[in-house]
């Protein structure tokens, strides 16, 4: 079983506060995690206090940013892939990966909004859940359910999910 779940959602929807989250409440449970996030434009720059430093100073024992000419571990490459930097790290009980939605691994839709709920159409294969704000109503929903701010039940899940726990 994969060890690996995505994040796919709109800028704005929440997926980085939720991923920082969801380090804290895993490496609190003893979990290494590793957090792969999608810097599409190649324009990513660490600045403290921001993406990547919050995911590092949340718990993660590594952060992996991956633009079309660089994987930012500060390390240059000529066209990585996600799947050659999962592999990398394939030691690490969970990778949470933001973004990357055309590529075909599981994901987790996240939206607040009805209109940020378009991911849903543009997720292929369909995600294999979605977090949302708990007052949205949204009929277009496959697979669980969950609300946002239940980062307990999330982690429950992506630990389920990758087969660390049997519920």
């Amino acid at each position: 079983m994969a060890n690996y779940v995505g994040f796919a959602g709109y800028s704005g929807s929440g997926k980085t506060t939720l991923i920082a989250k969801l380090v804290v409440e895993l490496s609190r449970r003893g979990r290494s995690v590793v957090v792969m996030k999608h810097d599409a434009h190649g324009h990513y720059k660490e600045v403290e206090g921001k993406d990547s430093t919050g995911f590092i100073k949340a718990g993660a024992t590594a952060v992996v940013t991956i633009s079309p000419d660089a994987v930012r571990t500060y390390e240059r490459k000529e066209g990585p892939s996600l799947a050659e930097q999962i592999e990398v790290h394939a030691d690490a009980d969970i990778i949470l990966i933001e973004g990357f939605k055309q590529d075909k691994h599981p994901k987790i839709a996240v939206f607040r909004t009805i209109e940020q709920g378009r991911i849903l159409d543009m997720l292929d294969p369909e995600p294999i859940a979605t977090v949302l704000d708990a007052s949205l109503r949204v009929e277009a929903c496959k697979g669980p359910v969950m609300d946002i701010n239940d980062v307990h039940g999330i982690a429950d899940f992506i630990e389920m999910y990758v087969g660390l726990t049997n519920f």
